[in-house]
């Protein structure tokens, strides 16, 4: 392996915590005095972590990587072959085939483009007519396999660049780290020679099965995860614009303070104009649950006197006085209703429009909010990713991430709704206490 690397030391120099020294996972990276620049020395392996971490993007590497060893193509002896059929079973790429030509007897044929080295089809010929393994070690005859310990491994992927076994090493999807394939593997140890971290070891053939299982079982359930929710989004989408249009044509025609409906029948129909039959109405209640209330601040200019209550009240400072009056409600107002309940002159209303499901009946409701919510903020730990959204989202900083798990202080909590509101895995339920 040769590693080429050059560093813009004009930019180096602009950094003062230096995220490459601590990147590096064989300590090849140091400072050089008087001026404290940066230099790599013969121990960088071209993983490139300190380029990836370097903020100011002041590293350059290339890394030209020397040929992997490889297996030759297994030998068959025609003499020994008894044209069982094994090898042909066993091999995953179809590499093996039968030859017939007359000057010969019947045998096996193995098509050098096709083979991966992986060995399999000596390890089940019954007559061991195939031979294999120049430079394959000990530890197969043992039934031991090579596996990579997630604790350890860096993620630098050296092992998957000097594998010489096409789909022996992969990249899982949930832990983006490589995992190894032991059908695949042909045990040449390349990657263990090469990895950084002495994160890839030998272990028994059944706990490297049972690993392999477990990454490929949490792939797939992330891709149908992945693809339900590219189904949901697009539903969602659906059904928003058709509770946007039910929304504006129950609102103007009814002009009540409060009142509610049953707009079961015409959320059908809405459907049955957009999507025809492909959307059920049992997926639609569903959506609709996890839908969060529309809700609408206005200021009576004739009552308010501009005496800035709630200004005092709200969590979010987004009241401002224009005087003489009235008082003007800004963009970032999360429609707690704290303003409202302070207001002496009722001059502040909110009114809150949403859909819900009851007995299987979508209704909507229009209801004045005369005060703040009261109620329980729950997390559900399972569908909840840590990704700190409602944590930054938060008006009155009531949400934290301590130990990798979301907390909720509920002395702080004004239960705005906002975390419910934007969090991408819908983890998060408000739970109101008169239910």
């Amino acid at each position: 392996m040769e590693v080429e690397y050059e560093i813009d030391h004009e930019k180096c120099a602009s950094c003062s915590e230096r995220p490459c020294l601590k990147a590096c996972p064989v300590d090849a990276v140091h400072e050089v005095l008087p001026d404290n620049h940066i230099e790599i020395d013969d121990k960088c392996f071209g993983c490139v972590l300190c380029r990836k971490s370097c903020p100011y993007d002041a590293i350059s590497m290339k890394t030209t990587l020397s040929k992997p060893r490889t297996e030759n193509v297994p030998n068959i002896n025609t003499k020994l072959c008894r044209q069982c059929g094994a090898c042909v079973d066993a091999c995953r790429t179809g590499a093996i085939h039968f030859i017939s030509s007359g000057k010969e007897e019947a045998h096996c044929e193995i098509d050098e483009d096709k083979c991966i080295r992986c060995g399999y089809c000596s390890r089940v010929c019954p007559t061991e007519a195939i031979k294999y393994g120049e430079i394959l070690p000990r530890s197969v005859v043992g039934g031991k396999a090579i596996v990579v310990n997630d604790k350890k491994c860096i993620g630098c992927m050296t092992c998957t660049r000097v594998c010489p076994s096409k789909g022996a090493i992969n990249v899982a999807k949930m832990s983006k780290l490589p995992y190894i394939n032991p059908s695949y593997c042909a045990r040449c140890e390349e990657c263990m020679n090469t990895c950084p971290s002495t994160a890839i070891r030998y272990s028994s053939r059944k706990r490297a099965y049972e690993r392999y299982n477990n990454i490929k079982t949490l792939d797939i359930v992330s891709e149908l995860l992945e693809k339900e929710s590219k189904k949901l989004s697009q539903e969602s989408v659906k059904i928003n614009s058709i509770l946007n249009d039910i929304t504006r044509e129950v609102s103007y025609s009814n002009e009540e303070p409060e009142f509610t409906k049953d707009v079961t029948d015409l959320v059908k129909t809405e459907i049955k104009a957009l999507v025809g039959d492909k959307l059920d109405i049992g997926d639609v209640c569903e959506i609709i649950q996890a839908t969060s209330p529309h809700r609408e601040i206005m200021v009576s200019e004739d009552t308010c006197i501009g005496c800035g209550a709630c200004m005092k009240e709200c969590p979010v400072e987004c009241i401002e006085l224009e005087m003489p009056s009235p008082i003007h409600i800004g963009k970032d107002c999360v429609y707690c209703g704290q303003c409202v309940e302070t207001c002496p002159f009722q001059a502040i209303t909110l009114k809150e429009e949403s859909f819900h499901v009851e007995g299987g009946r979508i209704i909507f409701e229009r209801k004045d909010i005369l005060g703040p919510s009261k109620g329980e903020v729950i997390i559900d730990s399972l569908a909840c990713q840590r990704c700190g959204v409602c944590v930054n989202k938060c008006p009155v900083d009531a949400m934290t991430l301590e130990n990798d798990e979301i907390r909720v202080d509920h002395d702080k909590c004004i239960f705005c709704g906002e975390c419910q509101r934007i969090c991408p895995t819908r983890a998060v339920e408000l739970r109101p206490k008169d239910t």
